[in-house]
């Protein structure tokens, strides 16, 4: 970095620690003081961990941190997942908070547990960092993606290219949580396009929430089929089976 540069990263974490103290923000769990960050340290050290012993593919939790079964008699399509937290109270309330409030704060929250829980291995081989997309209907009705506000930060802290525009969602699915687990799979076959190539490259996609992993399934069918060679999910919150 330059020597501007570094007085200019100088000169924005000082206007954020005085923002910080003139105007201290209330923890969004507790309402405490939280100082510049949008949780204070005790809730946000009690959020539920993902187990870090998961299967590499889908990331559920398994013996030694093998391939699950599911993964093994059906591999799916993109490489590895990554998510950091579990899919439970008060992950799910801060997610929806996030999605259907425009707590859209909320989203460097995510970017910064996401960039603390993959490995630097898994930045240093990526190429570009992929927001799973929104269909325009879905777009128009909540005014956000909510995977691209979290994959913004995310490609900042990580000096990763954003691509934006290069996949679409032209198909409005019925949503995935409506259908039973058997039937998301078909639902969102052929939702994807892509329009640029993407021949050699390695993808870190972005979303907020991994359940059965169909729709992250048939984004990476669509990215490979245009050339990724590689796709690792990158999620906030894991779905576990009961």
């Amino acid at each position: 970095m330059s020597i501007s540069g570094h007085i200019g990263s100088s000169v924005l974490a000082t206007a954020h620690r005085l923002v910080a103290a003139l105007l201290p923000q209330h923890c969004f769990l507790c309402g405490q003081t939280s100082g510049a960050t949008v949780l204070c340290q005790p809730c946000q050290h009690g959020l539920p961990d993902l187990p870090e012993i998961c299967c590499p593919r889908c990331a559920l939790p398994t013996p030694g941190g093998s391939t699950c079964g599911a993964c093994l008699r059906q591999a799916p399509l993109f490489d590895a997942t990554i998510a950091r937290y579990r899919y439970a109270f008060p992950v799910d309330k801060l997610i929806q908070a996030l999605k259907y409030s425009h707590r859209l704060a909320l989203a460097n929250l995510f970017a910064e547990a996401l960039a603390s829980a993959a490995k630097v291995t898994v930045f240093a081989g990526a190429d570009a960092i992929v927001p799973l997309p929104l269909s325009r209907q879905r777009l128009r009705q909540r005014g956000f993606n909510q995977a691209v506000e979290i994959a913004r930060p995310l490609a900042r802290q990580l000096h990763l290219p954003l691509l934006l525009d290069a996949c679409q969602r032209p198909v409005d699915t019925p949503p995935q949580a409506s259908l039973p687990w058997q039937a998301r799979r078909k639902n969102i076959r052929g939702a994807f396009e892509c329009s640029v190539d993407l021949s050699g490259r390695s993808l870190i996609v972005v979303d907020d929430v991994m359940t059965t992993g169909a729709t992250l399934d048939e984004f990476a069918r669509t990215l490979k089929k245009h050339g990724a060679v590689h796709v690792t999910n990158l999620v906030v919150a894991r779905t576990l089976k009961d």
